[in-house]
């Protein structure tokens, strides 16, 4: 989720105290849909994966594995595929670096990247595709990260399109083509066979319709918490954005309960063959609602005075603050509207470096294997696939439960004790669960590691890193955040991606027996702690000025 702060609109709403309750709280819980299909639509893919790559890619057997489909034509198109999504990236990371370093030193740094990887991609294409075995099981795996993770590619793109969409098209336009995205996707990644216009083969239209999922993720990231902050009285604004956290938790908590249901409605063989589409499709239902009840709400005063529509604006205050406070408060938020810009380095690398490595470390720590591969794990572990879908419900539980202990403890213990202890929580609970693959223990000790391990993240590097994003960039230079959540949406790309590389390497498995991916995150639990402690500045009651002197000195 996006942490949107407001405090660069200083006294704006001073005199917006209360406003109208029960029409806030309305307007709050549409926006939180967003918060909650972000979670839903990332999560769903959790209880699909297994019947995903059995459908598509390959089956395992007793006797070893066997390929579904012509493997030799899967990897053609899935080497131009990458390539394709690649560059896509690449131009986002060329813009950021541009947009940091000005036109002419940023557009040298990214002609340079841009080079580089073209030659990269030239050697990629053109190398021929292994016939041997272990080889050629690799890249089946390369396949079935990239299937599973796809719709981060379209995170990536949201995300880095968002702040554009909000400023052009507005904040409800943009939680409408969010809503359409996601509706778009669930239908699509239903029937990719059905809907595949795209001329590839079905597994990469059922991937297009993923991306597009991942791109209303991407959108509402941003303006679904931005819409809250601009809709409600100040001094209840922290606590309706952080229901958009919650709801994004409880949206993964939904469809784990979702994909138990499906799964438990017929065997093995219709779970592979019909059941994951059912739990795709199941999120245009959601979808559906959010965009009916996005009729009804209006655009953000703030926004609609920004285009000097000052008439619509007071009548949507009306609303929300009353008669008495609305032309104030219009004449406040008018004289704010002009806010200050700076360069991306008037302070300085180090708060962009701490900004974006916060971003990087929150997924290296491996948060999203736990999330889009549990069953995997759980499978790993021994559990049938019922059974599997069951304790990952109890995973969500959790999730959901610590999240609320970060909410109502980081402004009572600070940022960095709670950033620290998560980390050493993770930490040892990721070596642990690699232990207990590696021994061949697996068992209640290692549903005990994931627990833990979860519990962790969700007290400290879950929510509480989106807080320190939002406290240490400066106002004058807050458009510099988006380097930092692209970051977060590459390097979650990058680990889910991976994660099957590791995780099914008949060599690291036949070595460690799947315990070597789990020692990785754990080892970047460690780097984790070591950063907080040495790098990162305590915000906890810090006024802004004083974070911006820190920076300076």
């Amino acid at each position: 989720m996006a942490f949107i702060d407001t405090s660069s609109k200083g006294g704006a709403e001073s005199s917006f105290k209360t406003g109208n309750p029960f029409y806030i709280g309305l307007l709050t819980l549409v926006a939180t849909l967003g918060g909650l299909l972000f979670g839903y639509d990332t999560a769903v893919v959790n209880g699909a994966e297994k019947s995903l790559v059995e459908f598509y890619i390959y089956k395992t057997t007793a006797t070893g594995f066997t390929y579904v489909s012509d493997i030799m034509t899967v990897i053609s198109q899935y080497k131009i595929m990458m390539v394709a999504v690649l560059y896509l990236v690449f131009l986002i990371v060329c813009g950021q670096i541009t947009k940091l370093l000005g036109w002419k030193k940023g557009g040298i740094a990214a002609g340079l990247v841009v080079a580089a990887f073209t030659v990269w991609v030239v050697n990629f294409l053109s190398t021929p595709i292994p016939t041997e075995a272990l080889a050629l099981k690799g890249i089946a795996d390369g396949v079935k990260g990239f299937v599973i993770a796809s719709a981060l590619i379209g995170c990536i793109i949201g995300g880095a399109s968002a702040g554009f969409i909000s400023k052009s098209l507005g904040r409800k336009n943009g939680l409408f083509l969010a809503a359409s995205a996601f509706f778009i996707s669930a239908i699509g990644a239903w029937k990719p066979e059905a809907f595949n216009v795209f001329g590839t083969l079905d597994v990469y239209s059922f991937v297009i319709y993923r991306i597009i999922g991942g791109i209303g993720v991407g959108i509402a990231s941003m303006i679904s918490p931005m819409y809250i902050a601009e809709i409600a009285p100040a001094n209840i604004r922290g606590r309706l954005i952080s229901f958009n956290q919650f709801a994004i938790i409880f949206g993964m908590l939904v469809i784990y309960f979702v994909n138990y249901y499906i799964a438990s409605q017929g065997d093995e063989e219709w779970l592979i063959n019909e059941g994951w589409r059912w739990m795709f499709f199941s999120g245009a239902i959601p979808a559906a609602l959010f965009l009916v009840l996005l009729f009804f709400v209006p655009e953000t005063p703030r926004y609609l005075a920004s285009q000097g529509k000052d008439e619509k604006a007071l009548q949507v205050l009306e609303k929300i603050a009353g008669k008495d406070n609305a032309a104030t408060v219009l004449a406040e938020i008018k004289g704010t509207l002009h806010e200050v810009n700076a360069p991306w380095l008037s302070y300085g690398f180090l708060v962009i470096f701490v900004g974006v490595l916060l971003s990087v470390l929150q997924q290296a720590v491996g948060i999203n294997v736990v999330l889009y591969y549990a069953g995997n794990i759980f499978r790993n572990m021994g559990a049938s696939t019922d059974s599997s879908l069951l304790q990952t419900i109890i995973v969500g539980l959790v999730n959901l439960l610590f999240t609320v202990v970060a909410i109502m403890t980081v402004d009572k213990f600070g940022r960095k004790p709670l950033m620290i202890i998560g980390s050493l929580g993770m930490a040892v609970s990721m070596i642990g669960l690699g232990f207990t693959f590696y021994s061949g223990n697996v068992g209640v000790l290692a549903l005990v590691f994931m627990l833990t391990y979860t519990a962790a993240f969700a007290m400290s590097w879950g929510p509480v890193c989106w807080v320190l994003l939002a406290e240490i960039f400066p106002n004058s230079i807050r458009g510099a955040m988006s380097i930092a959540v692209a970051a977060q949406w590459i390097a979650n790309w990058v680990v889910s991606l991976t994660f099957p590389m590791l995780n099914d390497n008949v060599y690291l498995t036949t070595q460690f027996n799947h315990g070597f991916s789990y020692w990785v995150y754990g080892l970047m639990g460690l780097l984790s702690a070591l950063f907080m402690w040495k790098m990162v500045p305590e915000t906890k009651g810090k006024k802004l000025e004083e974070m911006e002197n820190i920076w300076k000195k």
